[in-house]
């Protein structure tokens, strides 16, 4: 199956204006509103924040790099299931401010430390997120947003649920790619046998090729969140190998 950027090229065989108009200024405010209570869904928490992102592992928290000051974490149920969550995690003095848990697919084999071309799971690590891009106008991506009408998906998925609307938003995870251009650029630094086009995109009901999807307001929260002057990544990975 070709990866999902050359899918929307052309190649997939599987796998604007937002609704009601330009908001009113009192829309606009209730909507901010809303976005910040949700993306902050953590703070109510008792306690201190924590120093880190919870659940990692020495091996994987040496891999953050030490000017990252947002974390978006991906846990995956297990190391062969598709089902994750999401969460948004931002560095502060106090120390690291957890979002709101979001639900997520990935890969519909799961995980592996070793991603080629074709084998159905979501390559495990941390990677840097540099762009960004969808079918629909720019929601007020803080990221290079590229909209081009090619971030198409037709067919269906594994599951038998439509594609269509799946490319509307997607942030490029820098996995064998080259950063600072269009998540569509097929250019594949590791080799094509490596894979590539793996994207955080919008959820369309079921497992994916080697992405990670979420709800469409949910990708529209994280793309006005994700900020390139606080040096995002991705950490992601079934739960017990991000543990390690």
């Amino acid at each position: 199956m070709p990866t999902l950027a050359a899918a929307v090229l052309g190649a997939l065989s599987a796998c604007g204006v937002l609704p009601g108009g330009e908001p009113t200024a009192g829309q606009a405010r209730a909507a901010g509103a809303a976005e910040r209570q949700e993306v902050h869904a953590g703070e109510a928490a008792a306690g201190p924040l924590p120093r880190r992102p919870p659940g990692l592992g020495p091996r994987t928290l040496a891999e953050i790099p030490r000017e990252a000051g947002q974390v978006v974490l991906v846990r995956g149920e297990g190391p062969d299931s598709s089902d994750s969550s999401v969460v948004l995690y931002e560095r502060t003095a106090a120390g690291w401010r957890a979002g709101a848990s979001w639900p997520a697919h990935n890969a519909l084999r799961g995980w592996t430390a070793d991603h080629h071309e074709g084998d159905l799971r979501s390559p495990m690590g941390v990677f840097t997120l540099s762009d960004a891009g969808g079918r629909l106008p720019d929601p007020g991506s803080k990221l290079p947003y590229h909209r081009s009408d090619a971030f198409t998906a037709d067919g269906t998925g594994f599951e038998g649920e439509p594609l269509a609307g799946a490319f509307d938003y997607v942030v490029a995870i820098d996995y064998n790619r080259s950063p600072g251009v269009s998540p569509l650029d097929a250019t594949r630094p590791l080799g094509v046998d490596r894979g590539g086009g793996i994207w955080l995109h919008v959820d369309h009901g079921g497992p994916t090729h080697g992405c990670v999807t979420l709800a469409e307001e949910h990708m529209r929260l994280l793309l006005r969140r994700l900020d390139p002057a606080r040096h995002p990544v991705i950490v992601m990975g079934d739960a017990a190998s991000l543990s390690r």
